[in-house]
């Protein structure tokens, strides 16, 4: 169970583990940036770094409840991203949150 919230409805929190956190860094390919550059002349939403965007998050959180579930958690409270640009063009991005051990009530 992840959530954002400091608790989860129906549970109470019964061993604090900590922080949790999975990162990952990433890029798009040269044919990519072209393809995303050619998108950007027609406006709207560009698809190829909305697609890399979701991996890159999703990596990164799969990191995350992998860190958790070494930890011994069932579940993370107050998850969060963050992301910096590491150098042109290539980006890292962080899930975080604090690694649980909970009951339901």
């Amino acid at each position: 169970m992840i959530t954002t919230s400091t608790e989860l409805d129906g549970h109470r929190i019964v061993r604090n583990l900590g922080v949790v956190r999975g990162i990952t860094v990433r890029s798009r390919s040269v044919l990519g940036n072209i393809a995303g550059g050619l998108q950007t002349l027609f406006g709207g939403q560009i698809s190829i770094y909305v697609d890399l965007c979701e991996k890159t998050r999703e990596e990164a959180f799969q990191y995350m409840m992998q860190h958790a579930a070494e930890r011994g958690a069932n579940a993370v409270i107050c998850m969060r991203y963050d992301a910096n640009e590491v150098m042109n063009g290539v980006t890292e991005v962080l899930a975080y949150g604090t690694a649980v051990v909970v009951e339901k009530e």
